[in-house]
This record gives structure tokens, C-alpha cells and sequence, in this order.
């Protein structure tokens, strides 16, 4: 298991904070349905929990890297960084939405593990 994130950007920018919007930008995030692996540190878990209400987030396997890698071209490959454009997930998001977190069966927030269930969705 590799000490990185998957984060993926679920919602738009329409009505976002101009702090938040900043934060996103700072992850990569630019567009919907981004994905972007990033070292697991201290500074990027509070950048997530800053952009929590539009994002989800988890500890990604080396083995869905290598997926991503092999299905996707990077959209962008520097800093410690890999960003990769995906499509919707087949067969929608969670039950209750993307307004929703995941705790409560929504799609937003920290998933765990769960995370590369999801970027799996969003490659086929």
C-alpha cells in the first residue's frame, strides 16, 4: 500500500467560496470528475477538509494507480502531483446524492478504502 490520496472533485464551481475555489486549485482540482493522487501529509488532509463539501478523498492502491495509468493519459505530471480527467462514474454516485456525505450515503467527504471502488466507476 502506497502512502498517497486519490481525491476526486465531485461538484462544480457555481456558488463556491472564493477561498475554497483557491484551496481546489491548489489540489488540482480545476474541473468535475478530476482525480488527483497526492502524498498523504498534513497539509494536503487540511486542504481536504477545507474543500470536503465538494470533494472525496481516500488512500488509493498502488494497484489502482497503475489502472489509471494504464486507461488515462495524466492531464498533468509534476510536483509530487498526477491529475487525471475522468468520466462520470457508471452507474451514478451514491444513493442519496452529491449534496450528501458519504457517512450518510452520500458521495462527498472521506470514503477510505472505498475510494478505489469508485475511481473504477469512473475509467470504464
Amino acid at each position: 500500500m502506497s502512502n498517497k490520496i486519490a481525491v476526486v472533485r465531485i461538484r462544480g464551481s457555481v456558488k463556491v467560496d472564493s477561498k475554497i475555489k483557491e484551496t481546489m486549485k491548489r489540489l488540482g482540482l480545476v474541473t468535475q470528475n478530476t482525480l488527483v493522487i497526492l502524498p498523504d501529509t498534513k497539509e494536503v488532509k487540511g486542504m481536504l477538509e477545507k474543500a470536503k463539501d465538494y470533494i472525496t478523498w481516500g488512500p488509493v492502491t498502488d494497484e489502482t494507480i497503475t489502472l489509471v495509468k494504464s486507461k488515462k493519459k495524466p492531464f498533468v505530471e509534476k510536483e509530487n502531483k498526477l491529475i487525471f480527467r475522468l468520466n462520470p462514474p457508471r452507474g451514478g454516485f451514491e444513493r442519496k446524492g452529491i449534496k450528501t456525505p458519504f457517512s450518510l450515503g452520500g458521495a462527498l467527504g472521506n470514503r477510505g478504502e472505498k475510494i478505489n471502488d469508485l475511481i473504477k466507476k469512473m475509467i470504464e
